[in-house]
């Protein structure tokens, strides 16, 4: 869709009495063209278009700021069309914002459900992300994000031995993860592409892939995408203590869904590293 065409719909759903004086596209990644839109009166918004359910990304970002995470308003939100405030950054994620981002996630993940998953299936990047209430971390984990991730990874490149391997570690999460206290609610996708920064906080989270987890799901794709470092995690930890052997035993575990992720979605320059990861565990 043109920028003009989008202009137009935008001006239609929201009824506003202006068109906006300047219109920017933005980089979409994988869910679309986005554009930011900048009205005479001030005020700046962000117009998302694309084949990906655009109102399930609207509802998650709802979802968010219930909980008190910092996310932009959705002023609409359909299947095709979300409609967001535009929220300016000015910084990278520096030490300051780090540890800014690790007291917003212990508080994000103080919001508990009763089971694991989420009240729909929500997305990663354009693909469903399935979410089916699961009494067990471990059924979850394996059931709804390894095994489904390998299957798709593997018309993207994924060796069917590796596969494998992969769907042998599946079956061994009981030995592998540990169940949490109670499910807590994550983002599902933090790195700094997904941040906004201005003067040492964040100042919005975007694009989430939400549902109730274990938290340590949250802190390895951190920490495997390297998004933040020291500060961050001595921030959150002081704030919410992880059991011993996250970093050695369960961290490279859960390190393989967002490989499987990239294989799916950028092919298979990401094997080498998932045969990496997968001898690392032991198998």
């Amino acid at each position: 869709m043109d920028a003009a065409a989008v202009v137009e719909r935008v001006v239609a759903v929201l009824e506003a009495d202006a068109d906006p004086h300047t219109v920017t596209e933005l980089d979409g990644g994988h869910v679309g063209q986005v554009f930011a839109l900048h009205f005479p009166r001030g005020e700046s918004l962000v117009a998302k278009v694309g084949p990906t359910p655009l109102d399930v990304e609207g509802a998650m970002l709802t979802s968010l700021a219930r909980a008190g995470l910092p996310v932009p308003t959705v002023h609409y939100a359909d299947e095709d069309l979300l409609v967001l405030d535009y929220v300016d950054g000015d910084a990278e994620l520096d030490s300051r914002a780090e540890r800014d981002l690790a007291r917003h996630l212990a508080s994000l993940h103080d919001t508990t459900a009763p089971a694991f998953g989420f009240p729909y299936d929500t997305l990663s990047g354009p693909y469903d992300q399935p979410n089916p209430w699961t009494d067990s971390w471990v059924e979850f984990f394996g059931d709804q994000r390894l095994r489904p991730w390998c299957a798709a990874a593997t018309s993207s490149g994924l060796p069917e031995s590796m596969a494998e391997r992969i769907d042998a570690i599946a079956s061994d999460l009981g030995d592998l993860l540990t169940e949490p206290d109670a499910p807590r609610l994550v983002h599902g996708d933090v790195w700094e592409g997904n941040l906004v920064v201005r003067e040492g906080r964040v100042a919005a989270f975007l694009d989430p892939a939400c549902y109730y987890a274990h938290p340590e799901v949250e802190l390895a794709y951190i920490e495997w995408f390297d998004s933040a470092g020291d500060d961050f995690f001595e921030t959150y930890t002081d704030l919410r203590p992880l059991d011993p052997g996250f970093f050695d035993e369960r961290a490279p575990v859960y390190a393989l869904f967002p490989l499987l992720e990239h294989v799916r979605v950028f092919g298979s320059d990401y094997v080498p590293e998932i045969r990496d990861a997968v001898e690392a565990i032991g198998y």
